[in-house]
């Protein structure tokens, strides 16, 4: 299927690995041209090299903390005029217990999650709306939706930000610029892998035993983690042509964990 977005041009933030780098895989084999940012240069570069080797499209590295006045910036520069915004993170970690979260901690996964998308919006929409023409997706959590106290830095954070995207995409639903959010469970990704990988040698287990434990003690229905290249997949969905008529959506990928009708 065509999805109908060959040549246009797309920032996504947080894209050298997980989530973002499927994202951008699905992107770039549609035939969009990247601007990718990410705060480690290393993963960066090699993960632009993969994908401008496999599609052939042009991709653009931009070291970057997009949290920051200066990082957004410096990543604005470099398109300013994007058809496409997809905007991800790393993850905060989890916590045990909402007493010990700190202010500070409050405030970082504040400048990642919430404010840092927020600003990329107001710099990008209203060039999308002079043009007619404009798709951005953010890439939250399920948490956000369903909300448990081990991803409480991440839940609250990015239900304000599926909050504000439906309220910014009915203003701007008439001007074909489309905002949709994705909200994933468990998948495959780098953070995921570090973690689990530190759990299985802590436990003298192994990173498959720990994700099935992880599977078996929330009953996760589809008994295994995500595809980060799946979720990809659906981002670029949200970003096509076809999807003029899909607005302030918020799909929720978590392998059925979540307990809601709608």
């Amino acid at each position: 299927m065509d999805l109908g977005i060959r040549g246009r041009k797309a920032i996504v933030n947080g894209g050298s690995a997980g989530m973002g780098k499927g994202s951008a895989f699905a992107l770039a084999r549609e035939g969009v041209d990247l601007v990718i940012s990410a705060r480690g240069e290393d993963r960066l570069l090699k993960t632009c090299d993969e994908i401008q080797k496999e599609t052939n499209v042009k991709v653009t590295p931009i070291k970057a903390d997009h949290s920051t006045d200066e990082g957004r910036n410096k990543i604005l520069s470099a398109c300013p005029e994007p058809d496409i915004l997809v905007g991800t993170c790393t993850p905060p970690p989890f916590t045990y217990s909402y007493e010990k979260v700190t202010p500070e901690e409050w405030q970082e996964t504040l400048d990642v999650s919430l404010l840092s998308p927020v600003e990329f919006m107001r710099a990008t929409i209203p060039g999308m709306v002079k043009r007619k023409w404009g798709r951005i997706v953010n890439i939250g959590t399920g948490a956000a939706k369903t909300p448990t106290e081990v991803r409480i830095l991440s839940g609250p954070p990015r239900a304000a930000l599926v909050n504000y995207s439906v309220a910014v995409s009915k203003k701007v639903a008439k001007h074909n610029v489309v905002i949709n959010n994705v909200l994933p469970g468990m998948h495959h990704t780098a953070s995921i892998k570090d973690r689990y990988n530190k759990i299985a040698e802590e436990n003298g287990t192994s990173y498959e035993e720990e994700i099935q434990k992880f599977v078996e003690n929330w009953k996760i229905p589809a008994k295994k983690f995500g595809s980060s290249d799946d979720l990809g997949a659906f981002v670029a969905i949200f970003c096509s042509e076809q999807a003029s008529y899909v607005i302030g959506q918020s799909l929720v990928i978590d392998g059925g964990i979540g307990n809601t009708t709608f």
